[in-house]
């Protein structure tokens, strides 16, 4: 399946959109249906018609100390936690509970985006990316997808790449 769909014209604007058009980087919008709240990345993929290896998946971890991290990682794999501890310099990471999602990045289960959450985060993505030109992430709300470069993404979000998966 290819990284591209058709696009989306009309799309509501979020403030992802906002922080990548305000540092000139370029992206198309990708809107989808919104299922319930546990539809997963794969799923998205479906919907947009992309493969979900291109579909990059944000979550939000911390480590030992309680330092919250963000993680890109493809819609078809799981983020390892000791690659993903590795990358960060912990010695050991685990995965936010929902109920602390929204407070710590202002977005909620399956709308996250590794751009504009409430604090910049430490954020890795994961180097799989790299086989891609362009590759989907959230764009801040459910039903939203932002397609773009690889390094551009890192630009945006000051992510390094890593083994996550």
């Amino acid at each position: 399946m290819p990284c591209y769909d058709q696009g989306v014209a009309g799309a509501a604007k979020t403030n992802a959109m906002r922080i990548l058009e305000g540092l000139g980087i370029a992206f198309e919008a990708r809107a989808y249906p919104v299922g319930d709240e546990h539809q997963d990345a794969a799923a998205v993929a479906a919907l947009l018609g992309v493969d979900a290896d291109c579909v990059f998946k944000t979550l939000v971890a911390h480590d030992e100390k309680g330092v919250p991290l963000v993680f890109c990682v493809p819609g078809s794999a799981e983020l390892d936690l000791k690659k993903a501890a590795r990358a960060a310099g912990a010695k050991k990471i685990d995965l936010v509970p929902l109920k602390d999602l929204t407070p710590l990045t202002g977005y909620v289960r399956g709308g996250c985006s590794p751009l504009g959450m409430k604090k910049k985060l430490p954020t890795w993505i994961d180097e799989l990316a790299l086989a891609f030109d362009r590759i989907h992430v959230n764009a801040g709300m459910r039903g939203m997808q932002v397609l773009l470069t690889p390094g551009e993404l890192a630009r945006a979000c000051g992510a390094s790449f890593a083994d996550l998966v």
